[in-house]
């Protein structure tokens, strides 16, 4: 609720009230009351919704499930299996873990406060997402509150259910309670590093060299990529720099050969890289190295969201852009008067091992990398929102030659509604919906909606953006 774009006086309705459940019965029970009344309800685990769906709706009158006493963790060192209730954050997931094992961790995104139970059910790339996929990949059992106020498992609810909220978005199809997860092996020792190159660093060729080698290389390192301005070495002047930031399982001994063979052009040495653990790993993603590892059970971000406005949307891109486009958007990203950050994610590996319509989330074989745009402003009052959503639109269909077509991806945990929405009431068709859902889901658009009119035929579970009945 941090995020100023959603507070008064912004023209949305607010929450009746905000249900704060100590046991699974007042969720039961929040369920049938809502369902008497006529009352929507939003479940919010962590509060991280790109566009607020889980603690806002454009259609009063709402009630808040808040998730936020549901935050029990089970570890199973012996089996490498979890219980993560889905109030619980990434980062108490990834404390808990460690606390256990040196050896286990799990593939979940890189900021510690999102809660598990939306990030979870919408995919969960993160930095280990190359060598054992998502989130949704290592999920082996949930427990869900279904429509009817029945608690489902894995078996009870059957496999399409199942199917449907690791990647489709636990929100249309009842309110997950708990995942159980598979935990994954690491090295004692990883190796990160970050190394920054601009414009006049030659950042150009080698970012169009990262699109060739980022998805092919070992599936030990994921390579990210943040681009975005900054000052340039000449005075006065900003230039565009290119962030690579990447983790490697394993040390340092065999990553330097590694890029070195691979990727020569970045020009890596032993003194960029930093060997940790992987816990440590966690912490020097989200910008917290040197904190106390009791840093990851803070469920609000160190960095005070207070005053600050957010927009963010995605792209997928399956064919390298040349190094003419790469100028191009260049160009544009220093002529924008707000200033536009990309974040560039490599796919391949195992995550194009699994097959699109395996989970419903399809962005598998054949996807080169991930795009990330965020704007952030402080500057309150309706211009600077107005100018700044409409940079980033600007900046998004400036991209549309380079990215995917028919439909163009997007990535459902980065939320965003411009993509289209459903109508008010409950009255969205196959066909309006599919303008969004095809761009999230692509082939499994289809068979989502048809769990949806399985387990859910009165689509009470519904938002902007949720999955609609037939």
């Amino acid at each position: 609720m941090r995020m100023e774009r959603f507070l008064p006086p912004a023209p949305i309705p607010k929450p009746l009230v905000i249900v704060t459940p100590l046991v699974e019965s007042h969720i039961q029970a929040a369920i049938n009351c809502s369902k008497q009344h006529g009352m929507q309800i939003r479940v919010r685990s962590g509060g991280h919704d790109y566009e607020g769906l889980s603690y806002i709706s454009y259609q009063a009158p709402f009630v808040i499930v808040d998730l936020v006493n549901f935050q029990s963790i089970t570890i199973d060192v012996e089996s490498s299996t979890a219980w993560v209730q889905a109030g619980a954050t990434i980062g108490q997931l990834y404390y808990a873990i460690a606390k256990k094992s040196p050896t286990l961790g799990f593939s979940a995104g890189g900021c510690p406060t999102v809660g598990v139970g939306g990030h979870f059910s919408g995919g969960g790339y993160g930095m280990m997402s190359r060598t054992y996929g998502l989130s949704v990949d290592n999920i082996i059992d949930a427990r869900l509150i279904d429509v009817n106020g029945r608690i489902l498992d894995r078996k009870s609810m059957g496999e399409d259910l199942f199917w449907a909220i690791r990647g489709g978005g636990g929100a249309s199809f009842g309110v997950i309670l708990a995942w159980h997860i598979k935990l994954l092996q690491v090295p004692e020792t990883v190796t990160v590093f970050t190394v920054d190159k601009t414009l006049e660093q030659n950042s150009t060729k080698i970012v169009h060299k990262w699109q060739h080698v980022s998805g092919k290389i070992d599936e030990k390192l994921l390579l990210r990529l943040f681009l975005g301005r900054a000052n340039s070495s000449q005075d006065g002047k900003q230039t565009v720099q290119a962030s690579f930031v990447a983790l490697y399982l394993g040390g340092a001994k065999t990553l330097l050969p590694l890029m070195q063979q691979s990727f020569p052009e970045l020009g890596l040495v032993r003194s960029d890289c930093i060997e940790m653990s992987w816990i440590d790993s966690i912490l020097y993603f989200a910008a917290l190295s040197g904190e106390p590892l009791e840093i990851l059970l803070n469920r609000t971000s160190p960095v005070t969201y207070s005053g600050w406005y957010f927009k963010g949307k995605s792209d997928y891109v399956t064919e390298p852009i040349s190094e003419t486009g790469l100028e191009s958007i260049w160009r544009r990203v220093l002529e924008s008067p707000e200033a536009v950050d990309m974040i560039l994610s490599p796919y391949g590996g195992r995550l194009s091992e699994i097959s699109e319509s395996a989970t419903p989330f399809p962005h598998r074989a054949g996807t080169l990398y991930g795009i990330h745009y965020g704007v952030f402003w402080t500057q309150a009052g309706k211009s600077a929102l107005d100018r700044h959503m409409r940079a980033i639109r600007r900046f998004y269909s400036f991209m549309t030659p380079y990215v995917t077509k028919n439909p163009r991806s997007a990535y459902l945990n980065y939320r965003d509604l411009d993509l289209g929405v459903n109508n008010k009431g409950n009255t969205t068709s196959y066909e309006q919906a599919s303008i969004w859902g095809l761009k999230y889901y692509g082939i499994n658009f289809k068979r989502l909606v048809h769990v949806k009119t399985k387990v859910d035929p009165g689509n009470f579970f519904r938002n902007e953006q949720s999955i609609p009945t037939l």
